[in-house]
Protein backbone atom coordinates (compact mmCIF):
# COMPACT_ATOMS: atom_id res chain seq x y z
CA UNK A 1 0.00 0.00 0.00
CA UNK A 2 1.27 3.39 -0.85
CA UNK A 3 1.83 5.58 2.02
CA UNK A 4 -0.72 8.36 2.91
CA UNK A 5 0.16 11.80 2.64
CA UNK A 6 -0.34 14.39 5.30
CA UNK A 7 -0.42 18.05 5.10
CA UNK A 8 0.31 20.03 8.47
CA UNK A 9 -0.27 23.57 7.89
CA UNK A 10 0.34 25.81 10.78
CA UNK A 11 2.36 28.98 11.35
CA UNK A 12 4.28 27.19 14.75
CA UNK A 13 7.02 25.64 13.88
CA UNK A 14 7.32 23.29 17.23
CA UNK A 15 3.87 22.46 16.60
CA UNK A 16 4.63 21.54 12.87
CA UNK A 17 7.90 19.66 14.22
CA UNK A 18 6.03 17.41 16.13
CA UNK A 19 3.56 16.33 14.20
CA UNK A 20 5.77 15.70 11.59
CA UNK A 21 7.77 13.18 13.28
CA UNK A 22 4.69 11.46 14.45
CA UNK A 23 2.93 11.01 11.65
CA UNK A 24 6.60 10.07 9.90
CA UNK A 25 7.26 7.53 12.38
CA UNK A 26 3.95 6.15 11.54
CA UNK A 27 4.75 5.78 7.70
CA UNK A 28 2.87 8.78 6.32
CA UNK A 29 4.54 10.64 3.98
CA UNK A 30 4.19 14.15 5.37
CA UNK A 31 5.35 17.86 4.04
CA UNK A 32 4.21 20.87 5.94
CA UNK A 33 3.40 24.82 5.22
CA UNK A 34 3.93 27.64 7.87
CA UNK A 35 0.90 29.75 6.19
CA UNK A 36 -1.74 30.11 4.36
CA UNK A 37 -0.75 31.32 1.10
CA UNK A 38 1.92 28.14 0.88
CA UNK A 39 -0.58 26.14 2.45
CA UNK A 40 -2.76 26.31 -0.66
CA UNK A 41 0.34 25.72 -2.98
CA UNK A 42 1.29 22.65 -1.24
CA UNK A 43 -2.57 21.28 -1.23
CA UNK A 44 -2.05 21.85 -5.34
CA UNK A 45 1.74 20.60 -5.74
CA UNK A 46 1.45 17.53 -3.00
CA UNK A 47 -1.91 16.35 -2.98
CA UNK A 48 -2.31 15.34 0.44
CA UNK A 49 -5.00 12.43 1.48
CA UNK A 50 -5.32 14.91 4.18
CA UNK A 51 -4.85 17.98 5.56
CA UNK A 52 -4.18 19.16 9.10
CA UNK A 53 -5.12 22.90 9.08
CA UNK A 54 -4.55 25.76 12.28
CA UNK A 55 -7.12 28.36 11.63
CA UNK A 56 -4.92 31.72 13.14
CA UNK A 57 -2.24 31.88 11.18
CA UNK A 58 -0.35 35.39 9.80
CA UNK A 59 -1.36 36.26 5.95
CA UNK A 60 -4.15 34.10 5.53
CA UNK A 61 -6.19 32.34 8.62
CA UNK A 62 -6.99 29.08 8.09
CA UNK A 63 -10.86 29.29 7.06
CA UNK A 64 -9.91 31.42 3.99
CA UNK A 65 -7.30 29.09 2.81
CA UNK A 66 -10.00 26.14 2.82
CA UNK A 67 -12.56 28.69 0.92
CA UNK A 68 -9.92 28.81 -1.34
CA UNK A 69 -8.95 25.28 -1.90
CA UNK A 70 -12.46 24.29 -2.30
CA UNK A 71 -12.69 26.40 -5.10
CA UNK A 72 -10.30 24.09 -7.37
CA UNK A 73 -10.80 20.48 -8.41
CA UNK A 74 -7.87 19.19 -6.59
CA UNK A 75 -8.88 20.57 -3.18
CA UNK A 76 -12.37 19.76 -3.18
CA UNK A 77 -12.77 16.46 -1.78
CA UNK A 78 -9.04 16.65 0.15
CA UNK A 79 -9.66 15.45 3.87
CA UNK A 80 -9.23 18.44 6.04
CA UNK A 81 -8.91 18.02 9.90
CA UNK A 82 -8.93 21.49 11.82
CA UNK A 83 -6.41 21.39 14.64
CA UNK A 84 -6.22 24.48 16.38
CA UNK A 85 -6.75 25.74 19.50
CA UNK A 86 -9.76 28.16 18.78
CA UNK A 87 -12.53 26.80 20.93
CA UNK A 88 -15.38 25.27 17.85
CA UNK A 89 -18.04 27.96 19.74
CA UNK A 90 -15.19 30.85 18.67
CA UNK A 91 -14.76 29.39 15.01
CA UNK A 92 -15.71 30.89 11.46
CA UNK A 93 -19.51 29.81 10.90
CA UNK A 94 -18.17 29.65 7.14
CA UNK A 95 -16.04 26.12 8.27
CA UNK A 96 -19.65 24.36 8.07
CA UNK A 97 -20.12 25.06 4.56
CA UNK A 98 -16.45 23.80 3.64
CA UNK A 99 -17.21 20.36 4.26
CA UNK A 100 -14.44 19.73 7.25
CA UNK A 101 -13.78 16.12 8.53
CA UNK A 102 -13.41 16.75 11.74
CA UNK A 103 -12.48 19.84 14.50
CA UNK A 104 -9.52 19.49 16.60
CA UNK A 105 -8.81 21.51 19.54
CA UNK A 106 -4.66 21.04 19.74
CA UNK A 107 -4.99 21.76 23.80
CA UNK A 108 -7.21 18.84 24.30
CA UNK A 109 -5.34 15.93 22.42
CA UNK A 110 -2.06 14.01 22.55
CA UNK A 111 -0.37 13.95 19.16
CA UNK A 112 -1.04 10.18 19.05
CA UNK A 113 -4.83 11.03 19.68
CA UNK A 114 -4.70 13.20 16.95
CA UNK A 115 -2.65 10.14 14.67
CA UNK A 116 -5.72 8.34 15.69
CA UNK A 117 -8.24 10.64 14.23
CA UNK A 118 -6.94 10.80 11.22
CA UNK A 119 -5.75 7.14 10.80
CA UNK A 120 -10.10 7.04 11.28
CA UNK A 121 -10.84 9.74 8.85
CA UNK A 122 -8.57 7.77 6.15
CA UNK A 123 -10.26 4.35 6.19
Amino acid sequence: MKNKKVLIIDDEEPIRNLYSYKFKLSGYDVKSAHNGKLGIKAVEDFGPDIVLLDLMMPEMNGDVLLEEIRKHDWGKDVKVLILTNVGKDEAPAILRFLNISGYVVKANHTPQQILDIVERLLK
